[in-house]
């Protein structure tokens, strides 16, 4: 059972590239994570209690950069040395959460703050567009399932255990050490991404293919304007099905998380009475139903359609996070909340490895770039736009009328659309 389970996972992680790559996204992840739970934490202790708005507005500074810099960051990453990029990115993202933790904290106004994290993030924006364009390079064709699987659970467990052991460290050194801790993450994922080593054949063929794109735009129009590229790579995502369709799944996905992400937060210090140590508590449990849901899936998806795939899990999660609402609300346990938190983790996996594995196998590797950074666009910007109004919904309605009502809508979305591509019978 074991060997059948694992020993194909073993085998993707057995090569070298491929197990840097997964280990440097483990660390830095969980160091995201860190930060993000450090924020909840200096928010909380700032604004001297429960406070969804302001977390929403920190939160702002946090996205901004995806917006502004994303529809370019995946023209450079599509030219750049993806290894190099994602160096530079976590090194940089080292040195400004670094000066953070030492010097802004220390001055009472938040707008040093603000800017800082709005730096950090900036400098992190080439990090997964290049992450996801170099994964098909260090596997092979037939391991993609599996690869996106393993990246999956990098890119989703490490971030929910940073935010649980991120809770626990907040909760005992203050922002100041969880700040401390995540930028000696980033320094170690930066090194993790500089010793992997590119397959020989990889490397031609990209040598290859830019010499001939290098005199091909000699001779037709010396170089291509960034715009150009841009606008290409827009055309190229919007002409073709399967990246349209992924898309549209992450930005519901996202969407029904923006509305959730503030709220939720919020809904879970004020019945269960605490800063950071339940949110980090429950998101342990998040991450190992994240892990197995990843491990189950990555065996098994590419037998299923991923339209209905994801269409179904996100209907079951709806479910699950009405009645998590409920029996916080009306019998607040750590135990049952735990357990919810396990199957929204466990139906949540399948829905980011399914997009992800549909963009690498129907699409054009040298689009990849673009594709991702257009994926972390619409995400960030559906998260944020939904994130802001549900916060400002919050006040007047409450918690958890807000977290009721959006998984009600997200249960009837996704049942007719799951129902709908059943009649149609269109495998993707």
């Amino acid at each position: 059972m074991f060997d059948k389970t694992f020993k194909p996972y073993l085998h993707v992680l057995s090569k070298r590239g491929f197990f840097l790559l997964w280990l440097s996204q483990i660390i830095s992840q969980f160091g995201d994570r860190l930060t993000q739970m450090a924020i909840i934490g200096l928010v909380y202790k700032r604004s001297g209690g429960v406070n969804a708005l302001a977390l929403t507005k920190i939160m702002f500074f946090v996205i901004l950069p995806v917006l502004l810099i994303n529809p370019l960051a995946g023209v450079y990453v599509d030219r750049w040395d993806k290894r190099i990029t994602m160096f530079v990115s976590d090194f940089l993202r080292g040195v400004i959460v670094l000066v953070l933790a030492l010097f802004m904290l220390r001055i009472k106004s938040m707008i040093p703050i603000y800017l800082t994290i709005l730096l950090a993030s900036a400098a992190g924006r080439f990090f997964i567009p290049a992450k996801m364009s170099l994964v098909p390079n260090l596997t092979t064709k037939g391991d993609i399932y599996l690869a996106n699987s393993l990246i999956s659970v990098t890119a989703n467990v490490a971030a929910v255990f940073g935010l649980g052991l991120g809770g626990l460290i907040v909760e005992r050194w203050g922002p100041k050490g969880g700040f401390l801790i995540d930028a000696g993450t980033f320094f170690l994922s930066s090194l993790c991404v500089f010793l992997i080593p590119l397959p020989l054949k990889a490397h031609n063929l990209a040598q290859i293919s830019k010499d001939v794109l290098k005199l091909s735009r000699e001779i037709v129009e010396r170089e291509k304007s960034l715009l150009n590229e841009f606008k290409e790579g827009i055309k190229y995502i919007v002409s073709h099905k399967d990246t349209v369709f992924s898309l549209k799944v992450f930005f519901i996905l996202f969407s029904f998380l923006g509305s959730l992400y503030a709220v939720f937060i919020a809904f879970i210090q004020s019945q269960l009475h605490s800063a950071t140590k339940d949110l980090g508590f429950l998101a342990i449990w998040l991450g190992m139903g994240l892990f197995v849901g990843s491990l189950v899936y990555g065996r098994i998806g590419d037998r299923f359609s991923a339209s209905r795939s994801i269409y179904l899990m996100l209907f079951v999660d709806s479910l699950i996070l009405i009645m998590f609402a409920l029996s916080l609300k009306y019998n607040p346990s750590r135990i049952t909340a735990s357990v919810f938190s396990f199957f929204l983790g466990s139906f949540a996996s399948p829905i980011l490895v399914g997009a992800n594995a549909l963009i690498h196998k129907k699409s054009d590797g040298n689009f990849w770039g673009r594709i991702f950074s257009s994926l972390e666009v619409v995400m960030h910007f559906a998260f944020l736009l939904f994130m802001f109004l549900a916060s400002f919904l919050a006040d007047k309605f409450g918690y958890f009328t807000i977290i009721v009502s959006t998984a009600i809508i997200i249960a009837v979305f996704s049942a007719s659309s799951f129902i709908k591509h059943n009649v149609r019978s269109s495998p993707l």
